[in-house]
């Protein structure tokens, strides 16, 4: 019986596992997932988890169940992809035939001093909980502030407002304009809706040094009684320290196929393959779909694809809150109640169909 091995149940592994079972998957081979938690996580909605505007169970989807499915809970610490094994804290290691790493991505720090220990963080659901816990207990009229406005710090920020209305939220931007990589039009929405809400935004920001209750912006130290970090992503440590070729973002190189140059049996998914694109889910979830044609073929020892249509992508939605949003689909700008209607009904056919 082969094992197919899978790390991380995030977006990608579970396309992985819906398109092989019940029907697709060979009957001598089986499929182990290993993961933190005991659950499919919906990290696009992390945000609404730390504002307070969801509950923990509706950003939570069951795993499938198949009889050659073998769930594996714990903390992955490495792999040898000499010797193919999986190692896990306090674990006996897990050897695999095929391997595919979807462990996602962490906070990127940018080298700040102080933002690992003193800042808060929604990458994961422990995370996202905890900070949670802290941001909604603060007292009236408490102040937090963001750091990061790209997507996630823009829903944060967003859902926090609608969340604690006598909050004061300040959210830093780098650039000269919040969400300076879409159409100025949808930027000078999200900026007015921010202004109209009270939402202060700090735009040319250079946070230089965060000490406890303290951000420094230019050098100039701000107190706030909450910190949260948006400000970047970077592959998960476990794919840091593998031993490959990876690009300038710490990405790891891959072939067309999506497995490693020189470990055939080892594939990339998500966040941490380096790809054409910014890492999103439904490109996980593109990807996975390859990945699952070369195995199938692989299995059947029959020739792998050589090449793959490039990647559709149908765009990207953001919300502002409960009743208003942005997005980019097909390459068109939408603002207003459209795209958070749209992107309410994506969320709800994604867990009907997984779920």
């Amino acid at each position: 019986m082969k094992n197919l091995v899978i790390l991380g149940g995030g977006y990608g592994g579970m396309r992985v596992l819906h398109r092989l079972l019940p029907g697709q998957l060979p009957e001598d081979v089986q499929i182990t997932l290993i993961d933190k938690n005991p659950y499919h996580c919906l990290k696009t909605e992390y945000y609404a988890l730390a504002a307070g505007t969801i509950s923990d169970h509706h950003i939570r989807v069951d795993f499938p169940e198949h009889e050659r499915l073998h769930l594996t809970f714990g903390e992955i610490t490495s792999v040898d992809l000499e010797e193919k094994r999986v190692y896990l804290k306090n674990q006996e290691p897990i050897s695999y035939d095929d391997l595919i790493i979807g462990l996602g991505c962490e906070d990127k720090y940018h080298n700040v001093p102080g933002a690992k220990e003193f800042t808060h963080s929604i990458q994961t659901i422990d995370q996202s909980r905890e900070t949670y816990q802290l941001l909604n207990n603060l007292s009236g009229g408490a102040s937090v502030a963001i750091v990061g406005a790209g997507l996630s710090g823009v829903e944060l920020a967003s859902e926090l407002r609608e969340s604690r209305k006598d909050l004061k939220i300040t959210l830093y931007d780098r650039g000269k304009n919040i969400l300076s990589s879409f159409p100025e039009r949808l930027s000078k929405y999200v900026q007015g809706w921010f202004e109209d809400h009270g939402v202060t935004i700090i735009n040319s920001a250079n946070v230089t040094k965060v000490e406890q209750n303290v951000l420094y912006n230019h050098d100039e130290p701000v107190s706030y009684d909450a910190i949260v970090w948006t400000a970047g992503i970077q592959p998960n440590k476990v794919v840091r320290d593998l031993p490959v070729d990876k690009d300038p973002q710490g990405r790891v190189v891959l072939t067309k196929q999506h497995h490693l140059p020189h470990h055939e049996d080892a594939f990339v998914v998500g966040d941490c393959a380096s790809l054409p694109h910014a890492p999103s889910a439904q490109l996980a979830e593109a990807q996975a779909e390859q990945i699952v044609q070369v195995l199938l073929k692989k299995w059947n020892g029959e020739e792998l694809p050589q090449d793959f249509p490039a990647f559709k992508l149908k765009g990207v939605l953001g919300s502002l809150g409960k009743k208003h949003g942005f997005g980019l689909v097909n390459d068109r700008p939408l603002i207003g109640r459209v795209p958070r209607l749209l992107k309410s009904g994506i969320l709800w056919m994604y867990k009907y169909h997984n779920g």
